[in-house]
């Protein structure tokens, strides 16, 4: 062992109440950190999986100057071919007003492929009533939200008309009622490509191709494949912006506070080494008169800086992860935000890079009181008294 480690040791033993004060100030520090951290990787993977998740990661729509999408079986075909596409789903979306007995409204209609759309969205995850398969193969039918039902008073089985200025008036029967828990619920309607052709009168084609990849972080770059090729497109970070922007703004303002804990925390470290530069004056001395380097020094009192940062890293990582779990594991009363319990994700790349933070932190407001400490006058040290 180098004498300079055992020296610290000795220091960090010698003053076990300050060591204990400085190691908690740090560990809790880090428990808070790792604790939000974990809460804040665990409702990012939530608003992914309730947003992003069931969006179309990339939208192909018309060129502009064009209203619709022509020859699209050969489209959907070439962007099938794409790596990174796993699914597709062309669509013909457009307004309606519906009327049920004396009820009225104006929502979207959507024509899709049933299989193809739900491969793309999860669709059919969402039904709450009916038959979502029953698209496919009945003709004049329509899926609509649960919210869209109650201002209309529509149920299973009942025929809602459907008109729209230079349309063609139809009735459609509601085979399946959906709840996503967002504004969709009561201003989308879902009805077969073929339904709504024949109702905007639009012959073979459509408005839009939604597409489902393997990693939806690459929407801008599947995008700009397919815009290559000829195609407009845009990816879910273009169309939806505002889902990146409140996590960018939770997180900057998270790390901020987190970091000013940090750095308080670490100015306790400072205060202990003080305290031992103060009380040490004469040791330090008496080791410099006997051959020790400035930079001998100025390594003891680093590497105390770097044990405590270390100790309460460790400790403050692993309370913060048993607090996270004990907390996501509590069951939320029914209905809070729609979730079921708290979302809590460790991840060990947080856990490496927290540690490996505040050990360097530590390291760093080490620089000071190490600095002070080297810069003593071996005479005047040892007269000290």
């Amino acid at each position: 062992m180098r004498y300079e480690l055992f020296i610290a040791l000795r220091h960090i033993r010698a003053r076990k109440r300050q060591t204990i004060l400085s190691v908690a100030a740090i560990g809790i520090a880090v428990m808070i950190l790792m604790v939000s951290q974990s809460f804040m990787a665990g409702f990012t993977q939530e608003l992914y999986s309730k947003t992003v998740d069931n969006l179309p990661h990339v939208v192909v729509s018309p060129q502009d100057g064009d209203d619709y999408i022509h020859l699209y079986r050969n489209i959907v075909e070439k962007i099938n071919d794409i790596d990174g596409v796993v699914a597709s789903s062309p669509y013909l979306i457009g307004e309606a007003s519906f009327k049920y007995k004396d009820n009225t409204k104006n929502a979207a209609l959507k024509g899709i492929l049933p299989a193809q759309e739900d491969a793309v969205a999860h669709t059919k995850d969402d039904i709450v009533a009916g038959n979502y398969d029953e698209l496919t193969y009945s003709d004049r039918s329509i899926i609509i939200g649960d919210t869209f039902a109650e201002d209309m008073e529509l149920d299973i089985g009942d025929s809602v008309e459907v008109s729209f200025p230079n349309a063609n008036p139809v009735s459609l029967k509601v085979v399946a009622i959906y709840d996503t828990g967002t504004a969709l619920d009561e201003s989308l309607t879902y009805t077969s490509l073929n339904t709504a052709q024949d109702f905007y009168d639009s012959e073979d084609v459509i408005n839009g191709i939604s597409l489902r990849l393997k990693d939806f972080n690459r929407d801008r770059e599947i995008a700009q494949i397919i815009e290559d090729n000829g195609y407009k497109a845009d990816g879910w970070t273009v169309n939806n912006p505002e889902i990146l922007r409140t996590i960018a703004i939770e997180t900057v303002s998270n790390n901020v506070t987190l970091g000013f804990i940090l750095l308080i925390a670490s100015f306790g470290v400072v205060s202990t080494l003080n305290m031992v530069v103060m009380g040490k004056v004469r040791e330090i001395g008496i080791l410099l008169a006997m051959g020790a380097t400035k930079s001998n020094i100025r390594f003891i009192f680093l590497v105390e800086s770097g044990i405590l940062g270390l100790a309460g890293a460790v400790l403050g990582t692993a309370a913060g992860i048993a607090l996270a779990l004990s907390i996501g594991s509590y069951p939320l009363p029914e209905g809070v935000y729609g979730l079921e319990v708290i979302p809590v994700v460790v991840r060990i790349g947080d856990v490496l890079t927290i540690i490996t933070i505040v050990f360097l932190l530590n390291l760093i407001a080490g620089i000071y009181p190490a600095q002070r400490a080297a810069s003593l006058d071996p005479v005047e040290a040892i007269s000290t008294r």
